[in-house]
């Protein structure tokens, strides 16, 4: 039984102007022409073929890419590896799409309690020693900052990571001339010094502070984002200067296994006025 055109798109839920025009360029044509009266008859396995060609374009093939595809008769383990890449890049953009709604919902929230601030209770100055750090420079945004710690801690030996203590660290330092990239220095400070950088790594001796405005928070808190807004207001409000010379540092530490979030502790450098 062949079907005509106008049941051939209603089953297939594909438009009449779609399937002329399929037929026109040849990606897929009907069973059988009746050239008298100009009706197009389709085929129930078809519909089949129509769904391969929707999939392709589903997964960001061209028109002619698809002709060429359906040509070579791909095989269902090609189709599907195809599928799971798109999955895997369409999962990378509901992510980072989320990532944006939480960064509007944080910036909402900040304009709602502006002139807001409270005084300072989780505050604290702290002096930090000197300090030996391993760490791998890294450009990219706020974002990636989980990202660069998985690849960093892929490539730290079991002899290195026995000299470890401590929480994860980032430096940062603004990029000039680009809005929202920053340079990072991610990584671990060390029980000891070592005679020399083992390769990937580069290693640094942060100078002591002996004055750094420390805050904590969870990273899965709702002040995560006006961490920093607060922490600078306090610096402002008790007269205190940011040391410009040295990079501000943020430290991460897990908070347990059964909880996806991390105690962050924001530590400024300043210096009294």
């Amino acid at each position: 039984m062949l079907f005509k055109i106008s049941a051939f798109s209603r089953l297939s839920k594909v438009s009449l102007k779609t399937l002329r025009y399929y037929d026109q360029i040849g990606i897929l044509k009907p069973r059988k022409v009746d050239h008298h009266r100009g009706y197009r008859y389709y085929s129930a396995d078809q519909l089949l073929e129509l769904n391969r060609i929707l999939m392709y374009k589903e997964l960001g093939f061209t028109l002619p890419q698809i002709t060429q595809l359906l040509q070579e008769d791909i095989t269902l383990e090609n189709i599907q590896g195809m599928f799971r890449l798109k999955r895997s890049e369409i999962q990378q953009i509901i992510d980072m799409e989320q990532a944006k709604l939480v960064r509007i919902e944080e910036r909402m929230q900040l304009i709602e309690r502006e002139g807001q601030y409270e005084t300072g209770q989780d505050i604290r100055i702290k002096a930090e020693a000197a300090q030996t750090f391993l760490y791998q420079k890294a450009y990219g945004r706020e974002d990636d900052i989980p990202e660069l710690f998985r690849q960093f801690d892929l490539l730290v030996t079991t002899e290195l990571r026995q000299q470890i203590q401590g929480p994860q660290v980032v430096l940062w330092k603004d990029v000039d001339g680009k809005e929202d990239e920053f340079e990072f220095e991610v990584g671990y400070f060390l029980t000891c010094e070592l005679q020399s950088s083992p390769e990937p790594f580069q290693l640094r001796i942060l100078p002591p502070e002996p004055m750094m405005a420390t805050m904590a928070f969870h990273s899965d808190s709702k002040f995560d984002g006006a961490a920093c807004v607060h922490l600078a207001k306090w610096i402002e409000n008790n007269n205190y200067q940011i040391k410009e010379s040295e990079p501000g540092r943020e430290l991460y530490l897990p908070l347990s296994p059964e909880r996806d979030a991390q105690l962050i502790e924001i530590q400024i450098p300043i210096l009294n006025s």
